[in-house]
């Protein structure tokens, strides 16, 4: 499972700052990913930006009135010699090729096609990526609406609504309020196949009704049975049940979870891919060890440098004068 974050993009950004030509006169995005990364590059270099429809009207260019941008003087989108027509990535490229067709119909200028994701296969039907990414991929901004989510695993609170507060919390009143009226927050638009919630069975029809009124579309809800949240917390069974869920069905390929804590635990009893919420990190199998293991090492080279140049710099400096 290969992963790119929103922080990954805009390094990469910065890395390949090189590879944009120098003679862009304005970036036009292909919607809604593409404007993303369409965005990130037009603000790092200061060039002018559109959309793709926008283009193709040839409606006025926006601008704000708190910077000089480059290229200020351009008006109309049609009026640049030459443009950078971006994707975030390509996998058919069909995407890319009608959006190209579509601007040659109504533009004479210069275009240069760039996606930030390529593969080995298919990096030649663009002029420039940012970077190779192979498939299985993912992206922090499509997970949630990715096809992947028909093999998924999704916890509940912290990722579809909100976790509930401490008062919230009570296994009574206030959390049945909660279940009932809890904000929801990523909605994915595609069935998920497995829900998968610490929330105890007893709370089961206020889940359903509640994923039902705001439009979650799932396969099997799995609950944990037992008789309180006391005893919930004794056992300290919320990672375990849910890697036990995960590893139960092998055709799922995912789960997003939460808490960082919980993620990398279910990761590591299920074997498979876990995505964090709360850290927008992916969790894969051997990863997170050498990730630990590189983090140690660099932290003991540090130390040893420091003691080395500590002891170096003793060397000159004067010994303390004994007072009589």
């Amino acid at each position: 499972m290969n992963y790119r974050s929103l922080s990954h993009l805009s390094q990469l950004s910065n890395e390949c700052a090189g590879k944009i030509p120098h003679d862009v006169d304005l970036v036009v995005g292909i919607p809604r990913s593409g404007m993303l990364v369409a965005s990130i590059v037009a603000l790092k270099q200061n060039l002018p930006l559109t959309d793709l429809y926008s283009f193709l009207r040839n409606d006025d260019l926006k601008k704000g009135s708190t910077r000089t941008y480059k290229h200020a003087d351009l008006c109309k989108p049609r009026d640049a010699k030459k443009v950078l027509l971006v994707d975030d990535s390509i996998a058919s490229a069909k995407s890319m090729h009608a959006a190209l067709k579509q601007v040659r119909a109504v533009y004479q200028g210069e275009v240069v096609t760039m996606a930030a994701f390529a593969e080995k296969n298919n990096c030649h039907l663009v002029d420039m990526y940012l970077e190779l990414v192979e498939q299985p991929r993912v992206f922090e901004w499509n997970i949630m609406h990715h096809p992947f989510m028909a093999q998924a695993c999704l916890d509940i609170d912290g990722v579809l609504c909100l976790d509930p507060t401490v008062e919230q919390n009570d296994d009574g009143p206030n959390y049945r309020d909660f279940l009932s009226c809890t904000r929801p927050l990523f909605i994915p638009s595609l069935k998920v196949a497995h829900l998968v919630t610490s929330r105890l069975e007893k709370y089961r029809p206020e889940t359903e009704e509640w994923l039902q009124r705001n439009g979650v579309q799932y396969g099997t809800l799995h609950m944990l049975d037992l008789p309180s949240a006391e005893e919930r917390r004794r056992l300290k069974i919320h990672h375990k049940f849910k890697a036990e869920v995960y590893s139960r069905y092998p055709q799922t390929r995912l789960f997003v979870e939460s808490e960082e804590r919980q993620a990398i635990e279910i990761m590591r009893l299920s074997g498979k891919p876990v995505f964090c919420i709360e850290t927008n990190e992916m969790y894969v199998p051997g990863h997170v060890h050498n990730l630990k293991a590189s983090t140690l090492r660099k932290t003991h080279s540090l130390k040893e440098r420091l003691i080395g140049k500590a002891k170096s710099m003793a060397k000159w400096m004067p010994m303390p004068q004994s007072k009589s």
